[in-house]
């Protein structure tokens, strides 16, 4: 029991003392083991617009935006959906430095088309583009 009382009281004064050296943010410090504490999570996103929501039959879509935590030089592929699935076009672009992006596209199939990016296992918003 002696042992243990003593024990506290050193150890009491150890903290006392690592506070005084470090000042008061090194004894906060050292009261928060380094193991408990968690950074967030950072999210990487793409966001993308057409230059028009409505395009010709074969004429160039230019289909541009910017990233948020991903890396430059990340490939994005161009998905385009048929039914419930998404089909990858021949379409791809790579990330600048900045997070910008953009590429050109041509659509042959009229009607209401629905469009994607995704790379880096990213996807980005869903376009509309109407094709005539």
């Amino acid at each position: 029991m002696r042992f243990s009382s003593r024990f506290t009281r050193i150890a009491t004064a150890g903290a006392l003392a690592a506070g005084l050296c470090l000042g008061t943010a090194g004894m906060a410090a050292a009261a928060v083991p380094t193991a408990s504490v968690q950074q967030a999570a950072v999210h990487a996103s793409i966001s993308a617009h057409a230059n028009r929501s409505s395009v010709g039959a074969w004429q160039q879509l230019v289909i541009s935006g910017s990233t948020a935590h991903v890396k430059a030089g990340t490939r994005l592929t161009l998905q385009q959906l048929h039914g419930r699935t998404w089909v990858s076009l021949p379409a791809v672009t790579t990330v600048t430095r900045s997070g910008a992006f953009s590429l050109r596209a041509e659509l042959g199939l009229k009607g209401a088309e629905h469009l994607r990016l995704v790379g880096a296992g990213v996807v980005s918003n869903t376009l509309t583009v109407t094709v005539r």
